[in-house]
């Protein structure tokens, strides 16, 4: 396994991360959770990836099982707070109340006294940002949260909390976590530009497209027991799935693979590292199996011809 620095920061990342959307207390229980945990650690993942609003709470409770029997200086621990917890009107958003309940929450669920990253899972516009950043620097502050970030903020809305900090001589967003994959470029255009040049490092999810670009729905055809065929959870693919066309490109990233020994899901890992910017690839793997593929990732170096050829099959939007 590889590590980055986190931005500017003096914080090493494994470039493979585990993330528990979609997987914790969903697709994986703790027997297994367990046994998944401990394999990423014995790969040399140090990155585990959570939020509140993951089963409302219950990929934390997971998480909160495993962490803890670990040495507490080896490994990374994110959170999130933004979404809804309940139906109550104090329980959203990122109004200081929220941020400080959201964290001690977490802080409990995962049974530990502080998590080392931070994120403000949306943009609020219901709340002062000033109020919201002012809750972070007095968590900070208290020892609750180490660094914090963004995710799935804009560009301007990254350049504005960043310069209320810098006036204020608070601590800055170290990290942004955007949707970001060979069939989502976007933030390529504006986000990515905009963090690098505020030396925030990018942690990205959904690298694989929630199993698109890992060409087992090739032709349309969707695996029994895939997240495909899982109502609850393919809200997000269900219009790949059937966009033959799309797969069929998909596909043809099998001869790049082969040159390096690599699955397709593999490849596609390998191009989102082969950008500098990029700190960590957050992967939801469900299995031992799956976490190995995805951790064989690391490392891998692309020549530059097969690179713009992966960049020319999936152009920027």
């Amino acid at each position: 396994m590889k590590y980055r620095k986190l931005g500017n920061t003096g914080l090493s990342v494994s470039e493979i991360a585990y993330g528990s959307w979609l997987t914790f207390a969903n697709q994986v229980e703790l027997d297994k959770a367990k046994k998944i945990i401990n394999r990423a650690i014995e790969l040399g993942i140090n990155y585990f990836d959570s939020a509140d609003a993951y089963e409302k709470g219950k990929a934390e409770e997971l998480l909160g099982e495993i962490l803890p029997q670990r040495k507490r200086s080896q490994y990374v621990v994110a959170t999130k707070a933004y979404w809804p917890q309940s139906e109550h009107e104090t329980d959203k958003g990122l109004s200081r109340k929220h941020v400080i309940d959201s964290i001690h929450l977490s802080l409990d669920r995962l049974k530990l006294k502080y998590v080392d990253l931070f994120y403000c899972h949306r943009y609020d516009t219901e709340t002062p940002l000033i109020e919201t950043l002012e809750a972070i620097e007095d968590m900070i502050r208290q020892g609750k949260i180490l660094y914090w970030g963004t995710s799935e903020w804009t560009a301007e809305q990254i350049a504005e909390a960043h310069k209320i900090c810098t006036e204020r001589q608070w601590h800055l967003p170290v990290v942004n976590q955007p949707l970001y994959n060979l069939l989502a470029r976007n933030i390529e255009k504006e986000i990515l530009p905009k963090c690098v040049e505020l030396g925030m490092g990018t942690c990205n999810f959904s690298p694989l497209a929630q199993g698109v670009l890992t060409g087992k729905y090739s032709g349309g055809k969707v695996p029994a027991g895939s997240r495909g065929s899982n109502d609850r959870q393919n809200m997000w693919m269900k219009d790949q799935i059937g966009d033959i066309e799309l797969l069929n490109r998909v596909d043809s990233l099998g001869e790049i693979a082969k040159k390096y020994n690599l699955t397709i899901g593999q490849l596609s890992l390998a191009w989102i590292l082969q950008n500098p910017g990029i700190s960590s690839v957050i992967v939801g793997a469900t299995s031992i199996e799956q976490l190995e593929s995805n951790a064989a990732a690391s490392g891998v170096v692309l020549e530059t011809g097969d690179y713009e050829k992966m960049n020319s099959l999936f152009p920027v939007g």
